[in-house]
């Protein structure tokens, strides 16, 4: 099992996967909007699940705080 660990450590690790390989087309996205229409790499429905998890986030957060100081209370 360990009889070439000193030889295999000295090759490269991926020397057939080192080939350049082209990417895939980027300007279509997957509903076939063009690319120009993504912001970060996601979609409008991605972005708006990210935004609304952020939103009860900070709900979540400033209640807390509120209940924290005494504020409002149960």
């Amino acid at each position: 099992m360990f009889d070439n660990l000193r030889e295999e450590a000295s090759k490269p690790f991926y020397e057939e996967e080192a080939k350049f390989q082209p990417a895939a087309d980027t300007e279509s996205s997957i509903f076939g909007a063009p690319s120009s229409r993504r912001i970060l790499g996601m979609t409008a429905v991605q972005r708006f699940v990210i935004a609304f998890m952020f939103f009860l986030a900070v709900c979540i957060i400033g209640a807390m705080a509120l209940f924290v100081t005494g504020k409002i209370g149960f």
